[in-house]
């Protein structure tokens, strides 16, 4: 269930049980789902054997919480599964930053997905078209005829479309079907029904059907999510640039990664950096999102460029908004059969798929907000490196107490760190 506040003062202080417990209270989780966090997030050999081929082992990564977050009014604590450090302090930061305007709001699209059919070897392709078009009830009709809690819902096959497009093959006959999925990701339920219309649309078309699949490029299956942020909420109290000297650096930042894909790359990466650990957090396919995400940057812009909107209000406030294609959902796949994907999406508190949708893009605009903020201000490294100082002095050979004194001194350390500096610290601590 979802949280009646976001706002968790000293969380990072806490350990780790300590955090756990705090979320299991505010969230009402069950016993068995605090038991699947406390125990790594591992499957047992039965249940990942289920999940894919040839298994021989698991492999976890941490899951945490990003606070701070109300999305249409509506508070989350949001959980993150990734190995990256500073991720999830950054999209906290940055998401108590807009709560004066009352934080993130969202507009998304039904969760309409699109399934492919590709006819070939047609003669005529108006005339296919046409019969096509002459018998789309028959063909949606026959898309919705197997049981299906989807079609129970309300969802379904809604609408089919043709498409003739110019390849190295020759001229291509595409068939489209429109498919409201619910609170469904819809993969198999769209493929299922290309692979039962093939037949039918070779009948109608006199063609030969080749390839029956989902796109993920859900351009009917958007998020959009927007946020406002004062410069006061921008700035830090005694940070020596003032609010609006650091938004003209977030839009100077975000200028260079519209107008160059080898900046854009990096800058949507880390847009991704949110929305891809929320994904695998909650039992989601993340590389069709990602896919999806990618590929609707160039398809609606003409070339790649940002995922991400920022400019500057009347008032002098920084908006900041993202536009993706979104095909989540909570129902069916790994957000059911992985128990710590269950717990997570039981912390989230979502209610649909669209809801779901909601926060992941949220989750992309706060984290792409808190590298550029980064980037125009103090750089990268110096917030990336305070947070990752622990692990370079594990990878030195650091143990028990040391690693903590080791990374305080690499924090303190002025000048570059690499690797090879972290372990003469470690040694000269050691001496």
């Amino acid at each position: 269930m979802p949280v009646n506040n976001s706002r968790l003062k000293g969380f990072y202080k806490l350990s780790v049980d300590e955090r756990r417990q705090l979320i299991a209270k505010s969230s009402n989780l069950l016993p068995e789902q605090v038991a699947a966090l406390a125990e790594n997030g591992e499957l047992d050999d039965n249940a990942a054997d289920r999940m894919i081929e040839n298994v021989i082992g698991t492999m976890s990564l941490p899951v945490g919480v990003a606070t701070n977050f109300i999305i249409d009014e509506k508070h989350y604590v949001v959980p993150f599964c990734l190995e990256e450090s500073s991720v999830v302090a950054a999209a906290s930061n940055m998401a108590k930053r807009c709560h004066v305007h009352g934080g993130f709001t969202s507009s998304n699209d039904g969760p309409m997905m699109i399934a492919q059919i590709q006819l070939l070897d047609i003669e005529n392709h108006e005339e296919a078209k046409q019969g096509v078009l002459e018998n789309k009830d028959i063909l949606v009709r026959l898309a919705n005829s197997l049981p299906s809690t989807m079609v129970r819902l309300g969802g379904g096959c809604k609408e089919i479309t043709t498409r003739s497009i110019e390849t190295l093959s020759g001229l291509m006959f595409i068939v489209h079907i429109h498919v409201d999925c619910r609170d469904a990701m819809g993969a198999n339920a769209v493929n299922t029904m290309a692979e039962l219309l093939a037949p039918e649309l070779e009948r109608i078309t006199k063609g030969r059907a080749l390839l029956r699949i989902l796109s993920n490029l859900a351009t009917e299956r958007l998020a959009r999510v927007k946020a406002t942020f004062t410069p006061e909420e921008i700035s830090n109290s005694g940070e020596r640039l003032d609010g609006s000297k650091i938004i003209e650096g977030i839009l100077e930042a975000y200028h260079f990664a519209v107008a160059d894909p080898y900046r854009a790359a990096t800058h949507n990466k880390g847009v991704m950096n949110g929305i891809s650990a929320v994904a695998v957090a909650c039992g989601q396919d993340w590389r069709a999102i990602e896919a999806g995400c990618h590929a609707y940057v160039a398809y609606s812009q003409g070339r790649y460029g940002s995922m991400t909107h920022w400019e500057l209000d009347s008032e002098g406030n920084l908006v900041g908004s993202i536009e993706t294609p979104m095909a989540v959902g909570i129902v069916g796949g790994a957000s059911k059969v992985h128990p710590v994907a269950r717990t997570n999406l039981e912390i989230l508190g979502v209610e649909s798929a669209q809801e779901l949708a909601s926060v992941m893009a949220a989750a992309g605009l706060a984290q792409n907000l808190g590298a550029l903020r980064a980037l125009a201000t103090s750089g990268i490294q110096k917030g990336h490196m305070r947070l990752h100082a622990r692990n370079m002095a594990v990878s030195a050979g650091a143990e028990g107490n040391e690693i903590e004194d080791v990374a305080k001194l690499l924090i303190e350390h002025d000048g570059p760190i690499t690797q090879t500096k972290v372990s003469e610290i470690l040694e000269a601590y050691r001496a």
